[in-house]
């Protein structure tokens, strides 16, 4: 099983004839809004992987709608709560080449309890997953208790701190990152990849595939290469489906294989977790 303290956006989606530079105003040619959210879309692509998720967040009052989605994904949405506060929500545009850029309000994310959060992996067993990204409160406290617990604990270090990542450290059994937070990472540290004192490490190189780096070896899988409509989410595909993989029993060469497969089908299709692909239609673009 797995469980996610994880973000809940509205995403709102703009198509524009390319990004707009410093002081420009664009006409968009389209706007749709969408449930997102790293923690949202990671929790959307483990369940739709098949694994049972529980997704531990916060909304606001407005939010209703965004765990209405989220139960509809199959996602155990019992341990969102309402808070005094805004659902966040993000601005993002997209140009014709799938290319984005984003800016996050975190609203009701960054209200996240203690409280709430020990009575969600009060349910949890030695073995389950914690999954964590770096857009709520209570990171840290929620790596300690899972690694007490004996949960393996995953950090999706986006959006990227070296601060934040070192804060848990010592309490993760994988860190992912892409290419440019890792080189972030070891520079700031002083460190390489395999000085870094955490068990497994996931590097994502977008269009190069993704290395998994355990007891200083490497293991690559390569992307499919596809016609990207837009790249939005993409990344929280692949590990939603990566985590999934892993608690279902796969190798993490087959979990990255899979999530590889399910990422190329979801940047072919508009918008975030509601372009990201069930098993089944992952199954027959493998086939």
């Amino acid at each position: 099983m797995i469980f996610n303290l994880g973000s809940i956006n509205a995403d709102y989606i703009y198509r524009v004839p390319h990004l707009p530079a410093p002081g420009e105003t664009l006409a968009a040619s389209d706007m749709m809004r969408g449930l997102g959210g790293k923690g949202a879309n990671q929790s959307v692509a483990a369940a739709l992987a098949g694994s049972k998720v529980c997704h531990v967040g916060a909304v606001g009052p407005d939010g209703g709608w965004a765990v209405d989605a989220l139960i509809g994904f199959g996602v155990d949405t019992a341990q969102i709560a309402v808070v005094d506060a805004p659902t966040a929500h993000a601005i993002i545009n997209v140009d014709p080449a799938g290319e984005n850029a984003i800016v996050i309000y975190p609203g009701a994310n960054q209200k996240q309890s203690l409280n709430r959060l020990e009575a969600a992996l009060s349910r949890a067993s030695s073995g389950n997953y914690l999954l964590l990204q770096n857009e709520t409160n209570q990171q840290v406290e929620a790596a300690r208790l899972a690694h007490d617990k004996g949960m393996r604990v995953i950090y999706s270090a986006a959006p990227f701190s070296t601060e934040a990542v070192q804060a848990v450290m010592p309490h993760i059994d994988l860190l992912v990152m892409n290419a440019l937070e890792a080189d972030q990472l070891t520079t700031a540290l002083g460190l390489s990849l395999e000085d870094l004192t955490i068990p497994q490490l996931l590097i994502t190189r977008g269009a190069d595939g993704a290395d998994w780096i355990e007891n200083g070896e490497i293991t690559h899988v390569p992307a499919f290469a596809v016609t990207p409509v837009d790249t939005t989410g993409a990344g929280d595909c692949f590990i939603g489906y990566v985590v999934a993989g892993l608690d279902q029993g796969l190798t993490p060469e087959g979990a990255m294989r899979r999530a590889a497969a399910a990422s190329a089908l979801q940047v072919q299709r508009p918008g975030t977790a509601k372009a990201i692909p069930t098993a089944a239609e992952v199954a027959a673009f493998l086939a």
